[in-house]
């Protein structure tokens, strides 16, 4: 039942939310507004109050008339996900899954912020949290957490409905210049150098921390030459995991067996004659060999990104299409599993890179919660549109080819490792 205000006309539908936290700032308060008067519902603000410093929290309450109960009802589910939430705490709903591999119907889709529900009258967080999944709960263990649409099983309880739902939007940093600088939008005109240096500082910040920082990486890395720049990265520990698909590690080790990425022999540009099987012939020596770490072992593969990682122990998730040749034995052909061991990978990443590549970027994209950091870099920028789209709405862009933005960004990493010998005396 709609809570009910003495300011209702017979035919209004009403409810009273309360949004709290940095919300002027973050400017979740006018967007809440805006959700408002652009789905023909209007608003009171009840009661505001403003902080006045960085630090201190604002709050509103605001009471929302609408003229059907569905309309309503839609505006609320739009602005739950923003961290309104009624005056008036209900616990959460819960329905059974009838079925395998289903949802119960309304249930509640989850967003990659911070979520809890409400059960027994206490608020409980939600565990493994992601965008696009279902909350399931356990009353008896009193737990939450995001359970995707192919793991659901029969039985199993979830929530449906917004109510007893609250979400915590992700507020602004206090160290904010990375975010600031460069924020969302795309262009190409940026001052890169500047940008540049900013994520620089916030890999050299998050080397030091408990974190992980992961890279998602295209088959673009090698076919620009850039592929000794990562190779450095990886043998300086900035690279703790590495998510790619079939192709990366496969022109990867071409290279390193011939010289050549897709045929083109990358000392000078120029294609070879039978170039185009090199791949072909890299795939099949290293499955003949019985992986790549076998190659490795057996002293056959001796350079390249996926050399560097076996002897530096950076975990490497390739996850198969249907566009592979081979592939190489490492790399899982089937998706769901290979969705399963990217969510048991990244956990405890807190901040990735993303380089040239769409379609690995969206996908990893997806499964990162709200408070993950995430950089994507690509001359493209339809791929930085699309991630933020998606809902990956953390991510901060940079237009630019591979190359140059590599070989900066360990110039200015230089910089940051010359600064911390100097300060430690060494």
């Amino acid at each position: 039942m709609r809570q009910s205000s003495t300011n209702a006309t017979p035919n209004e539908f009403v409810e009273e939310v309360e949004l709290s936290g940095h919300i002027i700032d973050s400017l979740i308060l006018p967007k809440v507004l805006d959700i408002i008067t652009g789905l023909g519902g209007t608003f009171e603000l009840k009661q505001i109050s403003i902080g006045q410093a960085r630090h201190h929290p604002s709050y509103a309450k605001i009471e929302i008339h609408a003229s059907t109960a569905e309309q309503l009802n839609e505006i609320l589910n739009e602005i739950y996900d923003h961290g309104a939430r009624p005056t008036a705490d209900h616990d959460c709903r819960l329905m059974a899954a009838d079925v395998d591999g289903a949802f119960p119907e309304g249930f509640y889709s989850t967003t990659n912020q911070r979520t809890e529900v409400r059960l027994d009258g206490q608020w409980i967080e939600v565990a493994d949290q992601e965008m696009d999944c279902g909350i399931l709960v356990d009353p008896e263990h009193r737990t939450a957490r995001a359970r995707p649409m192919s793991e659901v099983r029969a039985g199993e309880l979830y929530v449906v409905g917004h109510v007893g739902v609250r979400v915590f939007p992700l507020e602004r940093d206090t160290d904010r210049r990375l975010s600031e600088f460069m924020g969302s939008a795309v262009s190409t005109e940026k001052p890169k150098n500047v940008a540049i240096r900013e994520i620089a500082r916030e890999l050299h910040a998050q080397r030091k921390g408990p974190g992980r920082i992961m890279v998602v990486g295209g088959p673009a890395i090698v076919h620009t030459g850039s592929d000794a720049r990562l190779c450095e990265l990886i043998r300086r520990g900035y690279v703790d995991l590495l998510a790619a698909g079939n192709a990366l590690a496969t022109h990867d080790i071409e290279q390193a067996f011939f010289g050549t990425s897709l045929g083109v022999e990358l000392s000078r540009g120029t294609p070879v004659d039978h170039g185009h099987e090199h791949h072909l012939r890299a795939i099949n020596r290293v499955r003949r060999l019985g992986g790549i770490r076998a190659a490795v072992q057996q002293g056959v593969l001796t350079s390249g990104i996926m050399y560097e990682c076996m002897k530096h122990n950076v975990q490497v998730l390739l996850a198969g299409s249907i566009r592979d040749d081979g592939p190489l034995p490492e790399v899982e052909t089937d998706v769901l599993e290979a969705q399963r061991q990217l969510r048991r990978a990244i956990r405890d990443v807190s901040f990735c890179l993303m380089i040239a590549t769409t379609l690995h970027s969206i996908a990893v994209g997806n499964l990162l919660p709200a408070w993950v950091k995430v950089v994507c870099v690509d001359i493209n920028p339809s791929t930085i549109i699309k991630l933020s789209d998606r809902g990956s709405f953390q991510t901060v862009g940079l237009v630019t080819d591979v190359e140059p933005f590599l070989r900066a960004l360990l110039e200015d990493l230089d910089e940051l490792e010359k600064a911390d010998r100097r300060s430690s005396g060494s």
